[in-house]
């Protein structure tokens, strides 16, 4: 798939940490409960870390117990889907749909929510810009 921001995997590699490129661009996990924004209750939006692109907004964060930030929904048309069957599994992973980075997997298990689902995120993934309170 074609994204607005293309780069050679040279550029990656000099634009992001060994870390952030493992999960970003290699479809990497950071290790749970060890990420800057799984307990963030910080008002904001949060942007891919690769591009800067609008993914989330703080208001559909929500605190899932899973060791990753969860948000029920992105921001529209903010994401890619791809069908996962990594590790034995079925899930859905998603991308940033500007840059095609790894941001985590989606889960019909956000119980509670307004959409029923789990954007399973990670923080590594992720760059929060805050919103200026008044």
């Amino acid at each position: 798939m074609a994204h607005n921001v293309e780069k050679t995997d040279a550029e990656w590699r000099e634009q992001l940490s060994p870390e952030e490129y493992a999960v970003l661009r290699q479809a990497g996990t950071e290790r749970a409960f060890t990420g800057e924004y799984t307990d963030t209750e910080t008002t904001g939006v949060y942007r891919c870390k690769a591009c800067q692109a609008k993914l989330f907004e703080s208001d559909t964060k929500f605190h899932s117990g899973c060791g990753w930030p969860s948000f029920y929904q992105p921001i529209s048309d903010t994401i890619e889907y791809i069908e996962d069957n990594s590790h034995g599994m079925k899930r859905v992973e998603v991308r940033c749909a500007n840059c095609g980075s790894h941001l985590g997997h989606v889960f019909p298990d956000g119980y509670g929510t307004p959409t029923g689902d789990r954007y399973c995120i990670n923080s590594i993934s992720l760059t929060l810009e805050p919103v200026a309170q008044q």
